[in-house]
């Protein structure tokens, strides 16, 4: 399998849908105890890990070596696994950290595939929420929430005049770059839950997701499923959005412009 195609497409969605109820499955039978969290940063900041986030990305790992043998993968815990194929996981085993270590459900793991490294099929799964979100297309992106499966659609109603934007800078936007743009801060009305909110952006109930400091493992994963779903990406200076870093996600071009331009003193 050294082409992308419309055939393969289904392949790796339908590995990733079986992915999803495997990773509930053992988060439930091995990892849903009591732990400690340990900080990467070593007295930089605070960037958490714990012992979940390690065995996840082993197990997810192996499923994909299994199956995919000849394949790349970038992990956030484990790094590059380097091959000549075309194609490279990009796995973050917890995306919310954070979340899983208070012990909010908002959590999420996210697998993501790129072909000559562009996002073109993604997971995202919340074990704790009994729900995953994967596209099967170009053009198709669904919600499984209790076994049930739903079509994803962006809001296209979504209008500036009653826009919901979820956005969070995770510390890493100063105070002095904050006060340059009160019109963003204004519209940031709705509270940002790292992953799941650019889920709930896909089903229609946010209109923009804004965030600071993103790495490839926090978005590649999320790309082709917004995009499927009819969502609009990129960087705050309007680059592809698989660059990470500071990025903005709209419902339509109009919302985006926009927001992109009030952004613009914070660059």
């Amino acid at each position: 399998m050294s082409e992308l195609n419309s055939k393969n497409i289904k392949i790796f969605a339908s590995f990733l849908s079986r992915l999803a109820k495997d990773m509930t499955r053992f988060y439930y039978l091995k990892l849903n105890k009591p732990f400690k969290a340990i900080n990467k940063s070593k007295g930089k900041g605070y960037d958490p890990v714990t012992k979940a986030d390690r065995a996840f990305e082993k197990f997810i790992r192996s499923k994909i070596q299994k199956k995919f043998p000849t394949h790349e993968i970038i992990g956030e815990e484990f790094g590059h696994k380097k091959t000549k194929s075309d194609f490279t996981w990009v796995i973050d085993p917890i995306d919310g950290t954070r979340s899983f270590i208070v012990g909010n459900p908002t959590w999420s793991n996210l697998i993501g595939l790129n072909y000559k490294g562009n996002p073109v099929a993604g997971l995202a799964n919340f074990p704790e929420l009994n729900k995953y979100y994967f596209n099967t297309s170009k053009n198709n992106s669904y919600v499984v929430e209790n076994g049930k499966k739903r079509k994803l659609s962006v809001n296209k109603k979504a209008t500036f005049k009653n826009i919901k934007v979820a956005g969070a800078f995770h510390g890493w936007l100063s105070l002095k770059k904050q006060s340059r743009i009160p019109r963003v801060l204004k519209l940031m009305q709705f509270p940002c839950f790292d992953a799941l909110s650019y889920a709930h952006f896909c089903e229609g109930k946010i209109d923009a997701v804004l965030q600071c400091q993103n790495k490839i493992w926090d978005l590649h994963a999320i790309i082709p499923i917004v995009s499927a779903a009819g969502g609009i990406a990129s960087t705050w200076n309007n680059k592809d959005a698989k660059y990470a870093g500071n990025v903005l996600f709209s419902a339509n071009r109009s919302i985006h412009k926009k927001i992109l331009k009030f952004l613009k003193p914070a660059l």
